[in-house]
């Protein structure tokens, strides 16, 4: 989810390499490499959050109960986006920025006071990416603040983070692969992103990088320069980048 803002802060950038927890001693060299990582539905099982912070939103509202269905149209897309949606099956409408602050206020608290869950395989890959020496970012559309409460909660940490705040146009578009590629100092073409959404996908497509595509709940066909596979737990990762387990050729080429 996110939110366009044309007044945007510095991206965060840490100087010294992190991994999940902190780079091994002795890790490889950083390569001209890097893994571009999506958050929601991809890193950690947040669809469940949102679902019952948009329900809760919806209730408020009024009109038809949300469903699973309205979540799915909504994957990937932006706070606006999702902003509009609700108020179109309002019966008691309020103004967007009320419904905005209602939603991320209510997801962010239950990050907080719950956690949330890693997708299978998502720490190890993440491991084995910082155990290689591979430069690595977090590029989300979410809002900053449910990014910073996730990072509390999993304890993850990148090299680079792109979010919502940090760009003029968020997915589909390219420019959060862009820039998180541009800060890392890697040729877009020479990184590896894993999405979950079509829209993820789409960006990062533009942006020109490689696509591992891990879906969530919405299918993603293959496509050439697109590996499709069911988990995060099918892929490794190496000095030479990262590749389906069944496929060992590396994607940073």
């Amino acid at each position: 989810m996110t939110h366009p803002n044309p007044s945007v802060p510095s991206p965060s950038v840490s100087m010294a390499p992190t991994s999940p927890l902190e780079r091994a001693d002795g890790a490889s060299e950083p390569t001209d490499c890097a893994v571009l990582f999506d958050m929601d539905g991809l890193l950690i099982d947040s669809e469940p959050l949102w679902l019952a912070a948009e329900t809760a939103v919806m209730a408020r509202l009024g009109g038809q109960p949300w469903t699973q269905q309205d979540q799915h149209e909504l994957l990937g897309g932006s706070l606006k986006k999702t902003v509009r949606y609700l108020l179109a099956k309002a019966t008691r409408p309020q103004p967007p920025h009320v419904v905005a602050d209602w939603l991320m206020s209510g997801i962010e608290e239950r990050v907080r006071r719950d956690g949330v869950p890693l997708r299978p395989g998502a720490g190890e890959l993440l491991a084995e990416v910082a155990a290689a020496g591979l430069p690595y970012a977090l590029v989300t559309s979410s809002e900053r603040g449910f990014m910073d409460a996730v990072l509390a909660s999993t304890g993850l940490r990148f090299d680079v983070t792109v979010c919502a705040d940090d760009v003029t146009v968020t997915k589909p578009d390219p420019e959060p692969y862009l820039l998180a590629a541009k800060l890392l100092g890697i040729d877009p073409a020479r990184c590896a992103v894993l999405e979950d959404s079509p829209n993820g996908v789409a960006s990062a497509e533009a942006a020109g990088c490689r696509v591992f595509a891990v879906p969530s709940l919405v299918p993603i066909p293959a496509a050439p320069g697109r590996t499709v596979v069911r988990s995060l737990l099918d892929l490794r990762a190496g000095p030479a980048g990262v590749s389906a387990k069944d496929n060992p050729g590396a994607q940073c080429r």
